[in-house]
């Protein structure tokens, strides 16, 4: 029985391709602020889950959208990206679990509360951290493009930050990383 138009859900708001069927970005699905919507996050969840994403992964701070996620048995993990943070702990992190994720075939979706420059510089910042684009600067340009609009300082200091982070993160006790011993759906690291 072929499936209707409401339950293939819609398309997340600002979603964007970062490497054509593997990464994806959105802003948080349903919204965000007095802009949420929980009928828009159901549907918006629905379509994530029906496009065949392994994980969405949450980059807010806080906990919005997790129980969510678990309704619509939408495997999830959760990084908080809060400003503030030390770059050059927290970069390597998630790089280095995005890398390991795509790597095994993994296709994602994160996302903040908006597209903006935080998740435009995090995205670049990958990009060049990966080599995939060796320049600083032209991995800024390649973000613009992805995301259709200038960086500003905040995005740029992301891909700066991303250019001098180590390639690799501590490990043993005293390591705050992700954890990927785990068989759930959910996932949190502590990036910081």
């Amino acid at each position: 029985m072929a499936k209707g138009k409401w339950a293939q859900g819609i398309v997340p708001k600002g979603f964007q391709w970062v490497i054509q069927d593997q990464l994806a970005v959105c802003e948080r699905p349903g919204g965000y602020g007095a802009s949420h919507r929980a009928v828009r996050r159901q549907e918006e969840i629905i379509w994530i889950r029906e496009n065949g994403f392994a994980f969405v992964v949450s980059l807010i701070p806080s906990e919005h959208n997790l129980a969510a996620y678990d309704e619509f048995a939408m495997p999830w993990k959760h990084w908080p990206f809060a400003p503030g943070l030390d770059l050059q702990l927290a970069l390597p992190q998630i790089y280095q679990e995005l890398q390991r994720l795509l790597g095994a075939n993994k296709k994602l979706l994160l996302h903040m509360e908006d597209i903006g420059d935080r998740l435009a510089g995090l995205m670049g910042g990958y990009l060049r951290w990966t080599e995939m684009v060796p320049e600083t600067h032209e991995a800024i340009i390649v973000a613009e493009r992805i995301f259709g609009r200038q960086m500003g300082p905040d995005g740029r200091q992301l891909v700066e930050a991303a250019a001098t982070a180590p390639k690799s993160v501590p490990t043993g006790p005293d390591a705050t990383g992700p954890d990927s011993s785990g068989g759930s759906s959910a996932e949190s690291i502590e990036a910081g």
